[in-house]
């Protein structure tokens, strides 16, 4: 089918070349050989009149052509899938549907148990497909490759719509064979001792850990960190005998401290509490299905 010339097959094909910058890949993504999507590359070119992608090195990057016309690609597919595609009425007792979600071992240890059994009870056939928040979250939500992001409310998008699902706070987690740290936490011991903390920068990420940034401009001070991990889910067993100390939400250590000998304090400064929220593209608010499974989450966190 062609609108004003253009081959609206092809659209499907220039977005996971812009996608992907790489034949072969883009080629694996949308399910077509190789020189198949070499002769799409050809007529988009001559359609377009310009190079759309260029090698450089062992690379092929994009043209200021091919970047302005990213977005509205994207974005088109999106509302394709969201009002043509995607059924008008989402039966969730017989739907056989995936979604995905990105999520943080923090909310897939204590949010996402509750959300499946829950998920299991009244909708058994729908899938749900658990990604990493590996590089930029609102890159994956706004490429449609998530159909929600669950992050903390300093790093939401403005772009697209989102509401808080659930709160923590913050504990310390000790060794219950600490050496000073036996009947209560002070400010003192607490800046004295050696830390165990969460970051999650990508490769390469010269990110600060998780509540480094938060201390550095709200207290002037800069924590001892002895280890640095992934995951915060794990922080709690990698104090298990030190000295050392964790800093984690109060359900990552409680569950913790169901099966490893830790003690959990009270932080001895404050620290602003945790607000997680769902947030999901607003090019896809007109789907019953992501509406459906949105109240699900929203209910459930009312329950953890």
């Amino acid at each position: 089918m062609r609108f004003k010339q253009l081959d609206l097959n092809l659209l499907v094909a220039l977005d996971a070349l812009l996608q992907e910058r790489n034949i072969s890949r883009a080629a694996e993504r949308v399910h077509l050989s190789q020189p198949a999507m070499s002769n799409a590359l050809g007529r988009l070119r001559e359609y377009f009149g310009d190079d759309l992608l260029i090698p450089m090195g062992r690379q092929m990057v994009l043209t200021a052509r091919a970047e302005s016309l990213q977005q509205p690609v994207r974005e088109i597919l999106l509302r394709v899938d969201s009002d043509v595609v995607a059924p008008a009425i989402f039966d969730p007792a017989t739907s056989l549907r995936a979604f995905s979600m990105l999520v943080s071992d923090f909310t897939t240890t204590v949010f996402m148990p509750t959300l499946l059994r829950a998920l299991y009870a009244r909708a058994p056939g729908v899938q749900i497909n658990l990604k990493p928040q590996a590089r930029t979250p609102h890159e994956l939500l706004e490429e449609g490759e998530a159909d929600f992001l669950i992050i903390p409310m300093q790093y939401v998008s403005s772009l697209h719509p989102c509401v808080p699902l659930f709160e923590d706070d913050y504990v310390v987690v000790s060794w219950d064979g600490h050496s000073t740290v036996r009947e209560g936490l002070t400010r003192e011991q607490y800046l004295q001792a050696g830390h165990v903390v969460s970051s999650y920068g990508s490769a390469g990420s010269r990110n600060l850990p998780v509540l480094e940034g938060w201390f550095l401009e709200r207290e002037g001070i800069s924590r001892r960190i002895e280890v640095t991990a992934a995951t915060m889910a794990a922080l709690p067993s990698l104090v298990v005998g030190t000295d050392r100390l964790a800093t984690v939400h109060r359900r990552i250590a409680l569950h913790a401290q169901q099966h490893l000998p830790v003690r959990v304090w009270p932080t001895p400064m404050k620290i602003p509490q945790l607000v997680q929220m769902l947030q999901w593209n607003k090019l896809r608010e007109a789907d019953p299905g992501l509406r459906w499974i949105r109240d699900l989450c929203l209910e459930v966190g009312t329950q953890i």
